[in-house]
């Protein structure tokens, strides 16, 4: 039997973040993944000289980036102009992102104008968090009167967060992942699997052992307390404290008697996000100005991630197009809905392909910040000692992978206040928010 301080099902971003930090404070550590490789969601498949990200990827500034920089990532990349246009009746309009394309773009009246230069303006100081409990809807509504900036407010959030439920979406946290957006977002080159490369060459260089290709069956547990991993070739892992990264139905499957503890009242309150995503790469663009669009009657979206980012060998275009995926959505329709897109930006786009990745239904978050929430998950299970829960689903506020990292940092604050209560001495775990 194997034996360790911390023990990480899963192997993604929240994982590899977890058994790093774990790791620094002195645990012996295991990574246990299913896959042979790491990165889960966050992993790049090379294609052609192209690298594509599993859909579009991009790096606010939020709690990932503060914990990549502070564990000492390399972050290799740029910050793209954000100079673009919206669909709006099928057509393309300049989308008022700055002081010119505000005065310039057609979208709005002037009154509009007037009304949206005044929220920017205001928006970098707003306190987001007296609308955490209120819907998004909600918000725009009661702050925003010209139809067409609600329009616009709509697009923007929606691309921040990926999420089609103005009706169930907490204003608050969106509103805050906009305040990051407008201090600029990073395109990583080689795409994101760099930086899953450089977080497992982090926590091997701080000891963390791993055991890839093998799949976690059972978290045995007895009297409220953590005992051990078994996986499906018999292997046995003896762990003081077990860090859950799966979905919160597979951590229901994982643990017995799930059903009597929180792990069943997160699983049955999540709401899944989704996105349809097409990856081209292209020899050349027909149209080289329309590199970021933003669908305003539509829910997609369309970013040239080459524009700041190292993302094939032989200088090739990579362009990602997202539709975002609301409840009832995944058809057979979205292929069709997305070259439409790439028809409207790039036309003759497909000349030009060298190569493409077409994803109809990848899961992007498995929860979100919503209204219908009964509580916020993790870090620990409560009924369950030594047993706790971190990933983009395990928000308390944060988005997408900012929420991934923030989560793996509280379980292992949390495992280390708990020993320093049991032994009188204080670990401290430097958490940056």
């Amino acid at each position: 039997m194997l034996k360790y301080e911390v023990a990480v099902v899963g192997g993604g971003v929240a994982g590899l973040t977890a058994a790093i930090y774990a790791a620094k404070a002195g645990k012996q550590t295991i990574v246990i993944e299913k896959q042979d490789s790491l990165g889960g969601r966050a992993i790049s498949n090379k294609k052609k000289g192209a690298y594509f990200n599993l859909g579009g990827h991009a790096l606010y500034h939020g709690d990932a980036l503060a914990t990549f920089r502070e564990l000492g990532l390399s972050l290799q990349g740029n910050q793209p102009s954000i100079d673009g246009y919206g669909i709006w009746k099928g057509k393309l309009l300049t989308m008022p992102m700055g002081f010119k394309s505000l005065f310039t773009t057609p979208l709005l009246t002037w009154k509009g104008k007037m009304e949206l230069a005044s929220w920017l303006t205001k928006l970098g100081k707003l306190d987001t968090h007296q609308y955490d409990q209120i819907s998004l809807r909600e918000w725009i509504e009661g702050n925003l009167h010209d139809l067409m900036v609600r329009n616009l407010f709509y697009s923007l959030l929606r691309t921040a967060s990926y999420v089609v439920a103005p009706d169930l979406q907490a204003a608050g946290p969106v509103l805050k992942q906009l305040q990051n957006s407008l201090k600029g977002v990073l395109y990583l080159d080689r795409g994101w699997g760099a930086t899953v490369d450089e977080l497992e060459k982090k926590a091997t260089d701080h000891g963390v052992q791993f055991l890839k290709k093998n799949k976690v069956v059972t978290i045995d547990h007895h009297n409220g307390i953590v005992q051990q991993i078994v996986c499906e070739d018999g292997t046995k892992i003896e762990a003081k404290n077990i860090i859950v990264t799966s979905p919160p139905a597979i951590a229901c499957q994982l643990v017995p008697h799930a059903e009597a503890t929180a792990l069943h009242i997160w699983k049955e309150q999540a709401i899944e996000i989704t996105a349809a995503c097409l990856d081209v790469a292209l020899r050349r663009l027909p149209k080289p100005k329309q590199q970021f669009v933003y669908g305003i009657d539509q829910t997609v979206f369309l970013s040239n991630q080459s524009r700041a980012a190292y993302l094939s060998e032989d200088g090739a275009q990579v362009i990602s197009v997202i539709k975002y995926q609301g409840k009832g959505d995944g058809s057979d329709k979205e292929l069709q809905v997305l070259e439409q897109t790439l028809d409207l930006v790039q036309p003759r786009w497909k000349d030009e392909l060298i190569v493409s990745q077409y994803l109809p239904k990848i899961t992007v978050s498995y929860d979100f910040m919503h209204t219908k929430r009964q509580e916020n998950p993790g870090p620990a299970v409560p009924e369950i000692k030594g047993l706790y829960v971190a990933g983009e689903w395990v928000t308390h506020g944060e988005l997408l992978v900012d929420a991934a990292t923030a989560s793996a940092k509280r379980a292992v604050q949390h495992i280390l206040s708990q020993e320093s209560k049991e032994s009188g001495h204080f670990h401290e775990l430097r958490v940056i928010v």
